[in-house]
């Protein structure tokens, strides 16, 4: 079911510099295993990627349970001005799950922004049989992966009722199926960036997701918020693809910027010497 998805991802997800490791790649082609024929026995065909829906309103009054077994509701994590990066996964995944979010873990360590302070990821299960107690492991887990269990108040780790996952998936674009053969769900691997409003802002596929257009993707997503005056340069130049997931240089702003950067060297050089040349001369004579 979700072998379409997969492969996209794996012939098309953004690459992070690195090649991907060897593990992540035999639990890629173990899950495109298993993946195809559950998919042709269902006779849906797979589950391809999300149908994109940019722009698209969150539903913010969907109410959930938080690792604490405390009820929450989505608006509560959109009171602060803070972007937020939204996964769906199921707790018990026996794989691509896992895969997802020890990529997005990996990605936010080399982030220049504090997870909890800048922005939140919020963990959404879309199995409504899972569990707080396990969603609390989960959370214990990944904080201790990602390396700063100070940033705890940032993750959240959420169940719900099926009604209102089920309107959360589709406002997203998220599709997913249970196969009683199997004993798992079929679903994409994707996580998505929501502006601090609760909007889609961006769409990232499989399950490494490069630091630098998570980064430019959290920045844009703040409304300026974030960010240096390095990010709004980057921001200039690069703009977000939604057919690959991935910020691309566009050629023209380069060049205007280079051509910028050009003249304001030239014309500090000649400032410099304008101020100078007088003074030299001063003491020659």
């Amino acid at each position: 079911m979700a072998a379409k998805a997969l492969q996209t991802d794996a012939t098309g997800r953004p690459a992070v510099g690195t090649a991907a490791s060897p593990r992540r790649l035999l639990a890629m082609a173990v899950v495109l295993f298993l993946a195809w024929p559950l998919a042709a026995q269902m006779g849906k065909g797979p589950i391809g990627v999300p149908a994109q829906k940019l722009g698209a309103q969150v539903p913010l009054n969907l109410a959930f349970r938080d690792e604490f077994d405390r009820p929450v509701t989505l608006g509560s994590f959109f009171n602060q001005g803070k972007p937020v990066i939204l996964t769906l996964v199921y707790y018990e995944c026996p794989m691509l799950c896992s895969e997802v979010l020890n990529g997005l873990s990996s990605s936010m360590r080399m982030l220049p922004f504090e997870l909890g302070k800048q922005y939140d990821v919020v963990t959404v299960s879309f199995n409504p049989k899972d569990t707080t107690e396990v969603g609390r492991a989960k959370k214990r887990g990944y904080l201790q992966r990602y390396g700063h269990p100070e940033a705890a108040n940032g993750w959240h780790f959420l169940v719900g009722e099926e009604a209102n996952i089920h309107a959360l998936t589709e406002a997203v674009g998220f599709h997913y199926q249970w196969d009683p053969q199997y004993q798992q769900y079929a679903h994409p691997a994707v996580i998505m960036v929501l502006t601090t409003d609760g909007r889609i802002a961006q769409y990232y596929y499989g399950v490494d997701y490069p630091p630098r257009d998570l980064r430019l993707g959290l920045v844009q997503a703040s409304h300026d918020r974030i960010g240096t005056v390095v990010d709004q340069v980057l921001l200039y130049c690069y703009h977000y693809d939604p057919r690959t997931g991935r910020y691309g240089a566009v050629i023209g702003n380069v060049l205007k910027a280079a051509g910028a950067a050009t003249v304001l060297i030239l014309g500090s050089v000649l400032v410099f010497f304008f101020r100078h040349e007088p003074r030299k001369r001063t003491g020659q004579v």
